[in-house]
């Protein structure tokens, strides 16, 4: 066998940059040991919102530095600065206030930050302190100088307390690891604090109740009950230190009460074993020598503290942090190997952070023997599936899933289960719209589990009773109390009065119910196929021939008089405005373009939306949109035209699509700090970016097939889950030859624009042949 050829790579998770070691094989060649992480760089995004922590692919636990405590709330009204801290770590920041084990991963949202721990030395403070007067509190100062991340792994020099902060951890457990300096002579005062009251989105009633049970001198356990974006969000956790404690306390920030109960007998505020409350915060004392390493094991369920600390038990025995570490990223290689890139150097950063940002989410709600907590808050067990939380459903149907049902449909096909089982539990009978920790917070807008579930029925990924899974789809569709798909339903419409996103809600319904017609088909239920498909059409009834955009109308059948095209605000769309949404017709581009004046005014059109300039006050008011992720008037760091460019497929100028492609992947994604233009929506920016660069995309999930466009990579081997590969290969490949002059499927020339699901799973070769001319 010829020597693989060795080349290095960085590898950038929004508030990451990473180094890999990539041994690339020799094409023909198997490969083995491809990714292996030295020598981490930090990074940032102006808007990622994503966290430089210790987490494991679609692990439960993400564990991080928070740098600020920003409250959700300030004088009585949304604080906009708390949406710099959706993941807790701000790259700008100067300081450190703890580390926190619920992150999200690029949500322009938030909660979690649950169980935020923080080592510090000298005199004990339970307040966090401020920004510009860290020592305050128990925050500390940092440097990135010190501050290291790796996939799995994160370390960072307190500076204020002179202690080294290390974090791994497996899927339910963090695993803290503190090297400390000599403690005063004789005295314990080197301290862990265990910040029961802080949060993401924080707010002073956030926290319901918390309770803490001191078991032994090394082991404590309890949980927090949260009221944020997840209305009832219960996390029960174990926690175990290396070394036993000297002595421990706590103080309740509570707001004083009228009835005192008879828990006043004792002094609760040190060395009493069994705490409970609404504001708490703990600290253990240590009495440390020179270099000596304190070591905790956090484990977490959402069932119970039993649990917790089985699955503390089953993951994390013993106190070998190295071995977790390799464990962890073990865990990363094998993920991170199943696509094998050559590329140029910037690209190949790229494409292994997209894929290191979509294996973070869905994230792993189960407990090792099974057990999770439902969305009618009882226990149930996962019954030949693991079930998955973290449903960011209006962003990752449009790439995200479809890559999953590519490259993990085993573990799609139980996210599908798992938003099943998630109907089942549901009072109102309804399948997820945006879940997380057995709620449901119902952001965004559309029913897009039905696309997620559509896709993997109609690509054979989903192996569960599709009968039972179309019912919940119908369901849902039809339930007339949500946003208005009773209007929907009657009207083939949503009035403007009656709802403020009524023609982003109208379009996103239309392509839903078109999903379900495909999966109606797909099972040969031909009446549910005819009134699917008929209400797939209604996105036609917001579509003003007049002025050729898709516009808000009234209950009278009249549009709107008050209308900008331009603008994101209160113009009847959601995050985005008329230009991006009127193109949102994925399932049935042929007619959009009939009923918009045909092929040449379309093209014209998109031209436009490309070109164009968008002045910054037309998206002043939506948070989710900024400069960055604007190329003309086209949004990409918001979701709703990631379809767009490919659409020059069917206007007959497939040269376009793939001079835009090939722009977006440049000008939107780079190896850079801020090298995001937006947020990442637990992994959709990052999946965009992996088919696009890989040559496909799939305008239309719910279909089988994807839509050609420009490679940016040499070539890469998939290995597919079923033993198989696929192949992509590119001939005079560079930043020039952006263009297709033919396109090949194992040796056959290709004479469409798209390939199939089959074409992909059943193996085989994709090559491009390049060009620096339009054909």
């Amino acid at each position: 066998m010829k020597k693989a050829v060795l080349s290095r790579s960085l590898l950038f998770s929004g508030g990451i940059l990473f180094l890999l070691d990539l041994l690339l094989p020799v094409r023909g060649f198997a490969q083995q040991n491809l990714v292996k992480y030295v020598k981490p760089i930090i990074g940032t995004q102006k808007m990622g919102h994503t966290y430089p922590g210790a987490t494991v692919p679609f692990g439960a636990v993400q564990l991080s530095p928070d740098t600020d405590t920003l409250s959700y709330e300030l004088n009585g009204k949304y604080n906009g600065d708390v949406y710099k801290y959706c993941a807790g770590y701000k790259y700008e920041d100067k300081t450190i206030v703890g580390f926190s084990h619920t992150h999200f991963s690029g949500t322009g949202h938030s909660d979690l930050g649950d169980f935020l721990i923080m080592p510090t030395q000298g005199r004990l403070k339970l307040n966090p302190g401020t920004a510009d007067q860290p020592g305050s509190g128990f925050r500390s100062a940092f440097s990135h100088a010190n501050e290291r991340a790796e996939a799995g792994y994160y370390r960072v020099k307190l500076d204020d307390h002179g202690i080294l902060a290390e974090l791994t951890a497996t899927e339910r457990v963090g695993m803290h690891r503190y090297t400390f300096p000599k403690s005063a002579a004789g005295t314990p005062d080197s301290h862990i604090i265990l910040d029961l009251m802080s949060g993401i989105y924080n707010y002073d009633d956030k926290n319901v109740w918390t309770f803490v049970r001191v078991v032994n001198d090394t082991l404590v356990t309890g949980y927090r009950q949260t009221n944020g974006w997840a209305r009832t969000r219960t996390v029960y956790f174990a926690m175990s230190f290396s070394k036993p404690f000297k002595g421990y306390g706590q103080k309740n920030f509570d707001a004083p009460q009228v009835y005192k109960g008879f828990w006043r007998k004792f002094d609760q505020t040190r060395n009493f074993p069994e705490i409970a409350g609404k504001r708490i915060r703990m600290y253990f004392d240590f009495e440390t020598a020179e270099g000596e390493q304190v070591q905790v094991k956090f484990a977490l369920s959402p069932v119970s503290q039993a649990n917790a600390l089985e699955n503390m038990k089953a993951e994390a025995r013993g106190w070998d942090f190295d071995k977790l570490k390799q464990q962890a990223q073990n865990k990363w290689n094998k993920e991170l190997n199943k696509i094998a890139l050559d590329a140029a150097e910037d690209d190949k950063v790229n494409f292994y952070t997209a894929m290191y940002h979509a294996f973070i989410n869905p994230t792993n709600y189960t407990d090792v023997n099974g057990e999770y907590k439902g969305l009618d808050q009882n226990v149930h067990r996962a019954d030949g599936f693991v079930n998955y939380t973290t449903f960011s459903l209006w962003d990752t149907y449009r790439a995200l899933h479809p890559f999953l049902n590519i490259m993990q449909p085993s573990r799609n096909n139980d996210i599908v289960k798992s938003m099943l089982a998630h109907y089942d539990q549901s009072t109102l009978k309804m399948l997820p719209i945006w879940s997380h920790y057995a709620n449901d917070n119902w952001c965004m807008s559309g029913y897009h589990s039905v696309s997620v579930i559509a896709d993997a029925v109609v690509k054979g990924v989903y192996n569960g009773d599709a009968g039972k899974a179309l019912e919940a789809c119908i369901t849902t569709a039809n339930h007339r109390n949500y946003e208005g798909i009773g209007d929907y339903i009657d009207k083939g419409y949503i009035p403007a009065e009656n709802n403020r996103t009524s023609v982003s809600n109208t379009l996103e319904y239309a392509y839903d119910d078109w999903c379900i017609a495909q999966m109606a088909k797909k099972l040969g239920r031909e009446d549910v196929y005819a009134t699917f498909m008929k209400r797939a059409g209604n996105w036609k009834n917001v579509f003003d021939a007049r002025i050729g955009f898709m516009r808000p109308r009234l209950a009278d059948g009249s549009f709107k008089k008050d209308f900008d095209a331009l603008s994101t605000h209160d113009q009847g769309f959601i995050e985005g405005n008329t230009w991006n949404y009127s193109f949102f017709v994925p399932h049935d581009p042929a007619a959009m373009i009939e009923l918009m004046g045909g092929a040449k005014r379309v093209a014209s059109r998109l031209d436009s939306l490309f070109t164009m300039h968008l002045p910054d006050e037309f998206f002043a008011e939506t948070e989710d949109i900024t400069r960055e992720g604007i190329i003309g008037g086209y949004v990409h760091g918001n979701e709703p035209a990631h379809h767009v460019a490919y659409l020059y497929n069917w206007v007959g100028q497939p040269w376009k699509t793939q001079e835009r492609v090939r722009m977006i992947l440049k000008m939107q994604y780079k190896p850079t700090p801020d090298g995001l233009g937006g947020n990442d929506d637990c992994g959709q920016m990052s999946a965009w970016y992996m088919f696009s660069a890989l040559g496909f995309y799939p305008v239309s999930p719910g279909s089988d097939v994807y839509s050609l466009g420009s490679p940016a990579i040499k070539s890469a081997v998939l290995t597919l889950e079923n033993g198989k590969t696929f192949k992509v290969e590119t001939q005079n490949q560079s930043d020039k030859n952006v263009y297709v002059k033919e396109v090949y499927l194992n040796g056959k020339l290709l004479k469409g624009h798209s390939i199939t699901h089959s074409d992909i799973v059943n193996g085989g070769v994709l090559r491009f042949v390049m060009t620096g001319k339009i054909k």
